[in-house]
């Protein structure tokens, strides 16, 4: 049998225009068919059925009344803020509501705005993005003051242009001394724009982690080798050393990481080692962010892809995105 060829996730250098950024801002993969009816609440948490319910009412404000005694949906305010931890449903819930929105619609996480912003200017940003009727930013990040500014800065010139918003974030699920929701630290960093949001809590537990283990898989080697050649049998595969990776992401824009794992069903991740460097760990959470939405499966061998973040980083500023990285990696290596 011969031996299949594995290509480098090294050798994938996209380049992607203004144009081909803005149409990748659209839901995940996994939440194409995300919908209010197929959202399933749990019911242990009545707070879950409580923001489909908010949500509904959110999406009633695009319906044009249909007759001239017909009622309309009463106003609200052109921001939702969808609170809770991870894995109670809110990224399902704001893929359902920017299906519902009318005319030319964004979808994106934190991080894309912010890339998209690095990649073209912020006014050219703005004029990219003005006008359209609904924009979602998944996992609000406040953990950074400079860009914090400057999404709260962007989020009110496109609200005073006639765009709604819905915005999420993530909380760790029962962190100590930190509360159990982000929704008085988003208001605060929001100030100028607090009173154009409503703020939905949802309760519940990690749906990542109902039926896991709660730990990423890591393989020895002949695991490891065997379940890269059966994956490339499958679909597209990539398999490099890690420090490889680390390089690679170093070269490529984060707005870019979209397309370097366009297509691929897994990648291979061979001798994982705790992270030591700041800034190699946000753009390894970057890259996370993105494997996930394309539900790439993770193969790795080494330290278990929970033990990546030291206890200094998981202590550290930056500690809830580092927490949401660690529950997508059980889920991609399980």
């Amino acid at each position: 049998m011969q031996k299949l060829e594995i290509p480098s996730l090294a050798e994938r250098v996209p380049a992607m225009t203004a144009a081909e950024i803005a149409e990748s801002l659209v839901p995940p993969r996994q939440f194409e068919d995300a919908t209010l009816e197929n959202y399933v609440p749990d019911p242990d948490y009545p707070s879950q059925a409580a923001a489909v319910d908010a949500v509904r009412a959110f999406a009633a404000q695009w319906r044009p009344a249909r007759g001239l005694f017909s009622k309309r949906a009463p106003e609200l305010k052109p921001g939702l803020y969808l609170d809770g931890g991870f894995g109670v449903g809110k990224t399902h819930l704001l893929a359902a509501l920017w299906k519902l929105a009318p005319g030319r619609t964004y979808f994106g996480t934190f991080i894309e705005y912010t890339a998209l912003v690095g990649a073209l200017g912020y006014a050219a940003t703005v004029k990219l993005l003005g006008g359209a009727s609904f924009i979602a930013i998944d996992e609000f990040e406040l953990d950074d003051p400079g860009d914090t500014m400057l999404m709260t800065r962007l989020i009110g010139e496109l609200v005073a242009g006639g765009t709604r918003i819905a915005a999420t974030s993530n909380t760790p699920p029962n962190a100590l001394g930190e509360g159990r929701f982000a929704a008085v630290d988003f208001l605060r960093e929001i100030h100028a724009m607090a009173d154009r949001f409503r703020v939905i809590r949802i309760d519940g537990v990690d749906y990542r982690h109902r039926d896991a283990e709660g730990h990423a898989v890591a393989l020895d080697q002949e695991a490891y080798a065997s379940g890269i050649e059966s994956a490339a049998s499958r679909g597209t595969v990539t398999a490099d050393p890690f420090p490889v990776i680390l390089r690679h992401l170093a070269r490529v824009h984060p707005s870019r990481y979209v397309r370097l794992v366009d297509g691929l069903s897994a990648i291979g991740i061979e001798g994982v080692s705790v992270l030591r460097d700041q800034t190699d760990a946000l753009r390894f959470v970057a890259l996370v962010d993105r494997l996930y939405d394309e539900q790439v499966r993770v193969l790795a061998t080494g330290v278990p892809l929970d033990r990546v973040f030291g206890d200094e980083m998981l202590a550290g500023g930056y500690r809830k995105k580092y927490l949401r990285a660690i529950s997508r990696l059980i889920a991609l290596t399980s």
